[in-house]
């Protein structure tokens, strides 16, 4: 079966009428991007700022990179920890929006493939609105391939592309 490859979303079209966004969720350090003792990239989402603060993306959102304290171990297994552990928090001050929240993910396994990472992931996708498809294809795909170097990402979720299984309502 061939599967899409999934890259960091950069289309920019106009929010769905009718929809809002959730409120931003919670609390940790922002450590700037470019900070030499911080470790992995982990991405989440400016709501509605127009790319102001990151790369502008689905519903006139921004793809914000935030860092934590470095920890030993594999830099994709490691951040991908982090964006996926349920509750990890942001910092509210920040307003950044985690599109996983409430989302149950587990990381499975990561290998490269040429110059594209494979990511095979389990469990169940509960995005909060049409706006969260986006956001959760953005933040994955920009986690993953920040953390593993590549130039692309193919991201499985029980199997099936991230695509596949968050068009399956």
């Amino acid at each position: 079966m061939a599967s899409p490859t999934q890259t960091a979303p950069v289309v920019e079209p106009s929010p769905q009428p009718g929809t809002s966004a959730p409120e931003p969720t919670a609390t940790a350090s922002i450590i700037p991007v470019d900070s030499e003792n911080s470790g992995p990239a982990v991405y989440y989402v400016a709501i509605d700022d127009g790319g102001a603060r990151g790369v502008r993306f689905g519903c006139n959102d921004s793809l914000v990179p935030v860092r934590g304290v470095a920890v030993p171990g594999d830099p994709l297994s490691v951040a991908l920890g982090r964006l996926l552990e349920a509750g990890m928090p942001v910092d509210s001050d920040a307003a950044l929006y985690d599109a996983l929240a409430d989302s149950s993910l587990r990381y499975l396994s990561g290998y490269m493939s040429g110059a594209t990472v494979v990511v095979n992931l389990s469990g169940s996708l509960r995005p909060g609105g049409v706006c969260d498809i986006p956001r959760i294809q953005a933040q994955l795909t920009q986690t993953i391939v920040s953390a593993s170097g590549a130039s692309r990402a193919e991201i499985y979720v029980n199997g099936r592309t991230l695509t596949e299984a968050l068009s399956v309502r």
